[in-house]
């Protein structure tokens, strides 16, 4: 069982950054590749990010690429999202998922609970 908190969404200007922390529990972490998902209203969920299990590997969403970068420490349990140059398309709930035994993350079997990223004009 892994059980993951996300924090660090808020409000921000178009062209501003942020920097999104998912927390793991659990002492197998390191096992699991995990991945940044959002979801903007009246939209489905959208894969973001993606990072390997030992971070040697990283993928992107077209929309993402170039402004976003996904990182691990597996010493802290932690997966990292940093956003950069955020635009009004950006605005969703993102949440972190965690899938063990693969490279990618799409499927996660465990998902966080979210958190709000606003981006304002």
């Amino acid at each position: 069982q892994v059980q993951l908190v996300e924090s660090g969404g808020g409000l921000v200007q178009a062209g501003g950054s942020l920097r999104l922390s998912c927390a793991a529990s659990g002492r197998t972490f390191s096992r699991y590749s995990m991945g940044w998902f959002r979801q903007a209203p009246g939209k489905e969920r959208e894969f973001v990010a993606g990072i390997s299990w030992s971070g040697g590997s990283t993928y992107y969403a077209d929309s993402v690429k170039g402004r976003f970068t996904i990182s691990r420490d597996n010493a802290k349990n932690t997966v990292y999202l940093r956003m950069n140059n955020l635009n009004l398309d950006d605005t969703a709930v993102y949440y972190c998922g965690a899938q063990k035994g693969v490279t990618i993350a799409l499927w996660p079997d465990y998902w966080g609970q979210g958190t709000q990223v606003t981006v304002s004009s």
